[in-house]
């Protein structure tokens, strides 16, 4: 059997990280220094031209390559575009904010050639790793979004929601078309949809503090890591975007009804205007929250957001005739007001997910 050219590919999401890729560069190039590898940025079209800073370098050096995403954005799925565009038999993960030790790669791909073992991880919580400056909040966020990750993982992982690992390619092979690629938390999704239980080594790391440019971590990190958790536990049963879209369909319904009684009561409207311009409320309020929430790694921006509203609006507006009509019919089947009611509430949620995600956030033709 012929040595690959390349043993080693380390795959690395990239957004807003230019003043990074140097020194990350340099660093790797001193502890692999014995090892044949090549590094794949996965960039979601950073506005600081990450991507270009990157292609620059790949003019003089033939291990960088760069894959820039338009249109669609999530650290997940950036990892494993990056993984199923190298033919390498080992694959490495890690940010590209050099928060992780880039010293541990080597004895990873030892571990991972000399012990019959799928995945090697670094790890901030076995004896010897670290979680670096973290204060105490974010310290416990960390450990109870490790004690959710045990919902979806059987594995007695120390650190689930690490971002720093090494794989076998048949490890991705065999898990890949079960992944969800939601958010940020891969190695929490490679867990939950292998085959058959993952054997593993953890090794202590002491979490770093980025050398350049800020964190990621958001509010609507913690929203995507609860739709990747809702995924693996009724992905099959129910598409999670639909789960997404209900809860914002349920904050639309207390949007609109706040908005009746402020007019109606406080302002002195009639009902008529009142409820007029509580649906237009409502209408807004839920294409905005899908829009940041429901089709995050298809935000709609600018002009797009624009007509995507009225698309949105029309959509609904056809959904609210369905939910009369249904609903009408049922009760006059005698099924009762209640079953009647929910009845076309369904409906009208059925059909306006279903339109919406078709004509108003339209995937990628990249895709």
């Amino acid at each position: 059997m012929k040595t690959p050219t390349i043993e080693l590919s380390v795959v690395v999401p990239t957004f807003n990280e230019r003043d990074n890729v140097a020194e990350l560069l340099r660093r790797l190039s001193a502890s692999l220094r014995d090892v044949s590898w090549e590094i794949i940025f996965v960039d979601d079209d950073s506005p600081d031209k990450t991507a270009d800073v990157i292609r620059e370098i790949a003019q003089s050096d033939p291990r960088v390559r760069v894959i820039q995403r338009i249109g669609r954005r999530g650290l997940s799925s950036a990892c494993v575009e990056g993984m199923l565009a190298s033919a390498a038999p080992y694959l490495a993960v890690m940010d590209a904010d050099l928060q992780h030790d880039e010293n541990l790669l080597p004895k990873m791909l030892a571990l991972l050639k000399k012990e019959d073992i799928d995945l090697v991880i670094g790890s901030r919580y076995v004896d010897g790793g670290g979680l670096g400056d973290w204060d105490k909040t974010r310290a416990k966020i960390s450990r109870f979004a490790t004690r959710l990750s045990k919902l979806v993982v059987r594995a007695e992982l120390s650190d689930p929601m690490s971002g720093f690992f090494m794989m076998r390619r048949n490890t991705l092979n065999g898990a890949v078309r079960k992944l969800s690629a939601i958010g940020f938390k891969i190695l929490v999704d490679f867990f939950a949809s292998a085959p058959r239980p993952l054997r593993f080594r953890e090794l202590p790391y002491q979490f770093r503090s980025r050398f350049a440019g800020t964190s990621k971590l958001d509010n609507q990190a913690a929203w995507d890591y609860l739709m990747l958790l809702l995924d693996k536990l009724i992905g099959h049963i129910v598409p999670v975007r639909f789960v997404a879209f209900g809860a914002v369909g349920g904050a639309g319904l207390v949007v609109h009804l706040m908005t009746v009684a402020l007019l109606l009561h406080v302002l002195g409207a009639s009902f008529v205007a009142s409820q007029s311009v509580a649906t237009l409320v409502a209408i807004v309020s839920n294409f905005t929250l899908n829009n940041i929430l429901t089709y995050r790694d298809m935000r709609l921006r600018g002009w797009r957001w624009v007509m995507g509203l009225a698309s949105f609006a029309i959509a609904c507006s056809v959904g609210a005739f369905a939910n009369v009509g249904i609903a009408a019919y049922l009760f006059t089947m005698e099924t009762g007001w209640a079953p009647a009611a929910v009845g076309g509430v369904i409906v009208g949620a059925v059909w306006n997910y279903a339109i919406t995600s078709v004509y108003t956030w339209k995937k990628p033709a990249t895709r």
